[in-house]
């Protein structure tokens, strides 16, 4: 009998909201919006995640790179020399030098690793405008100079014409490969027809020897708005990193441990560092750089929840409003209820079911539209379709909880309604 009491409080109170359209609509929508910000923004934001996870991974995510690690921040002069307590000058260690081009290809010769592959690569100057007689690109390319594994470390491919070659390494001729973007810009509809063209490069003439297949640029990563030389080449150009990287890819992901290891040892003794000194270089595996990036996106996280907690606190203000009008209305029927055998707690039961019905479609219209909206970044990112279904669980919680607090005093206020002043009230 109690459960029948029980289901007949929520029949009752779900006709109560089906029969206050308006009402009830207007305080969903409250909290939908509320809800839809919360799961919008972190729908986006997984989607993002995904994306900067795809597009460092596409760097290889069974290659890492070594690049130069500065031991400390100099003032002034940058002197090879320094002064020791005495006052005297002795040379100093190459703890603070960059990784050189003799360093480099010793490492490169000197890696035995099986089946891995090493590339020394040099980061040229960026921000570069690239003419083809009356056309020219943003002045946003970034030029590097590798050599003929570069592309299969860093995860690009060819889509037409050859890569690298190592004459091209010794001579150190101006060839190049170009990324999507530019050949999309200087050659429009038909990027193929830039091999064999000469470009200008940062005023220099450059052969186009090869057309790079599009790795997917976003606001963060423009993979495809490069130009690939020789890192023997590259010195022809002003702003050049002063310091080598080497790039290093293993068959499977399983190897990168063992072979970052073999590494660290061997470019330890590349360095000339003597057991007591630390390392002066780094071994930067693909997902640190989308683990920094998605740090910085878990911040926003933070505020998404801040902006929903701030919109549900509203809607649970106004729908515990609502339901305190709603006692007022219905505090005839209130009376009537007691009057033929109802108890507090059946009156106290009917106005928490209406109230945390109404929370709760709130929260399923919030969620789906939220991770529609969610997805529309999906769709411009070109990810999968993603549902945070920790956060949508956590927001019918929430939605529940709201119901709960917003429907407490309105319901015992209505339970404690005298019957028979109840009755009598117009």
């Amino acid at each position: 009998m109690k459960g029948m009491t029980i289901f007949d409080s929520f029949s009752l109170a779900w006709r109560t909201v089906r029969s206050n359209k308006l009402r009830t609509g207007i305080t969903v929508a409250i909290i939908a919006f509320g809800i839809m910000a919360l799961i919008g923004i972190i729908t986006a934001i997984e989607a993002m995640n995904q994306s900067l996870k795809e597009s460092f991974s596409s760097m290889g995510a069974n290659a890492f790179n070594i690049r130069f690690k500065d031991s400390r921040v100099r003032f002034g002069n940058n002197s090879d020399l320094k002064k020791t307590t005495r006052g005297k000058k002795e040379k100093k260690s190459n703890l603070d030098k960059p990784i050189q081009r003799e360093e480099a290809e010793y490492f490169r010769d000197n890696f035995h690793f099986p089946s891995a592959l090493v590339s020394i690569y040099r980061r040229g100057p960026g921000g570069q405008e690239i003419n083809y007689r009356d056309k020219k690109t943003n002045p946003q390319i970034v030029v590097w100079g590798g050599d003929e594994n570069y592309l299969a470390v860093t995860g690009y491919t060819i889509e037409a014409g050859r890569n690298l070659n190592a004459l091209d390494q010794q001579s150190g001729r101006n060839v190049c490969l170009i990324g999507s973007n530019v050949a999309k810009t200087l050659f429009g509809n038909s990027p193929e027809k830039s091999i064999d063209k000469i470009i200008r490069v940062g005023g220099l003439p450059y052969r186009v020897i090869g057309l790079l297949k599009s790795k997917g640029s976003s606001a963060m990563l423009r993979q495809d708005d490069v130009v690939v030389t020789t890192y023997t080449n590259i010195r022809h150009f002003q702003n050049v990193s002063k310091s080598y990287l080497v790039g290093v890819m293993v068959s499977n992901v399983n190897e990168l441990e063992p072979a970052s290891g073999v590494a660290t040892s061997v470019f330890r003794s590349v360095r000339k560092l003597q057991p007591i000194e630390e390392d002066n270089f780094v071994i930067e595996k693909s997902d640190k750089f989308a683990e920094m990036f998605i740090g910085f996106l878990s911040s926003i996280t933070g505020s998404a929840g801040a902006i929903g907690l701030i919109t549900l606190i509203g809607a649970a203000i106004g729908l515990m409003n609502i339901m305190l009008v709603a006692v007022n209305e219905r505090t005839k029927e209130v009376g009537l209820i007691k009057a033929i055998g109802g108890k507090s707690k059946n009156v106290r039961q009917q106005f928490l079911f209406e109230s945390m019905i109404i929370s709760i479609l709130g929260a399923i219209f919030g969620i789906i539209l939220g991770v529609l909206v969610g997805n529309l970044f999906g769709l411009v990112l070109k990810t999968g379709f993603l549902v945070p279904w920790a956060w949508v669980i956590a927001g019918v919680v929430i939605c529940s909880v709201v119901g709960l607090v917003a429907g407490i005093y309105p319901a015992m206020k209505a339970a404690r309604l005298n019957p028979i002043v109840a009755l009598r009230y117009e």
